[in-house]
């Protein structure tokens, strides 16, 4: 995929406004956004996703649009699964709703910041040594197994990195605001919306690992990984004040995620078959036995594994929970 500088550099700059947008015409004004307002900037997000594949399809083919339709849906996927995890950070932490959008807002740039990184990287080590690709699809497949056994009473808000703050810094009892900092009796304070900061970067750590293989799976074009992962992001702040309420009810979803990283971590381990070099598997020569699915198979698969899972979410599982 040939892909110009200046494609990137429009890419990335619009990427950077629309952040910009968000922070002066949201999260600057501490306020918990109505459901009409979080619906309409969130469906507005979405459409600028989607019109961006469409821009790749007519650009660079079918193939190229099908895989970034792909990771893109695999992206918000599990974007909507990170917010249990964030809902779950709030709720330790008693934020007020009002300042919750600065905390996601500055959650998603670190987030954006990490995943580059784990991109550049993962590209540059899938150029030098296809092996990875073996790594990678067995990160997913213990990721899969390890979804199986999600629950919602795990503890996030107390990870290492907020530990470890709370030892560096004294912190003040309440929050002051949207203030990260406070002068108290002539001395500096952490207040509790930086340590909350501290959790949510941490948790983007995780998350970045998890994700990165995870797309890796249906495209190995950094600027399609790049490209669906920052507009996955964009727009879950919005995403956020829209569906918190419902997310308590997709009590199938952790299910549906498992079968999607499943999958994409079996599609890497058949591509890396295919391209194998180690010589320990198969005399060092590319093992093609068994068919890798295409981009269209793919995309198939994950829409129905999300459609059957959010169906028998709203269906199944509430009468079963009520």
């Amino acid at each position: 995929m040939d892909v110009q500088p200046w494609v990137w550099a429009v890419t990335i700059g619009a990427i950077v406004v629309m952040l910009a947008i968000d922070f002066f015409g949201h999260a600057r004004k501490a306020h918990a956004p109505s459901l009409r307002e979080a619906g309409l900037w969130s469906l507005a997000y979405v459409v600028i996703a989607l019109v961006f594949g469409v821009l790749v399809w007519l650009g660079w083919g079918q193939d190229y649009g099908v895989q970034y339709f792909s990771g893109y849906i695999t992206e918000k996927s599990l974007s909507v699964d990170n917010l249990f995890v964030f809902v779950l950070i709030f709720g330790s932490f008693r934020v007020p709703r009002e300042y919750q959008q600065k905390v996601l807002l500055i959650g998603i740039i670190i987030a954006l910041v990490l995943r580059a990184a784990f991109i550049f990287v993962g590209a540059a080590a899938i150029n030098e040594f296809t092996a990875v690709f073996y790594l990678f699809g067995a990160f997913l497949l213990y990721t899969a197994v390890s979804q199986l056994r999600h629950t919602d009473e795990e503890d996030t808000g107390e990870n290492v990195a907020v530990r470890v703050a709370r030892r560096l810094f004294p912190t003040t009892g309440d929050f002051v605001g949207d203030k990260l900092v406070h002068k108290q009796q002539g001395r500096w304070h952490a207040t509790p919306m930086l340590v909350v900061i501290i959790a949510i970067g941490g948790a983007d750590v995780l998350f970045a690992v998890d994700s990165i293989p995870a797309i890796f799976g249906l495209t190995q074009e950094p600027f399609l990984v790049f490209a669906a992962n920052a507009f996955s992001l964009l727009g879950l702040l919005q995403l956020y004040f829209l569906i918190d309420g419902l997310l308590d009810r997709l009590v199938y979803l952790h299910y549906g995620l498992a079968a999607i990283l499943a999958f994409i971590g079996a599609k890497l381990v058949i591509h890396a078959l295919h391209t194998n070099e180690l010589p320990f598997i198969n005399g060092g020569r590319p093992w093609e036995t068994i068919p890798e699915p295409d981009t269209i198979v793919s995309l198939s698969v994950i829409v129905g594994i999300l459609a059957i899972t959010t169906v028998a979410s709203l269906t199944v599982g509430q009468r079963s929970r009520n």
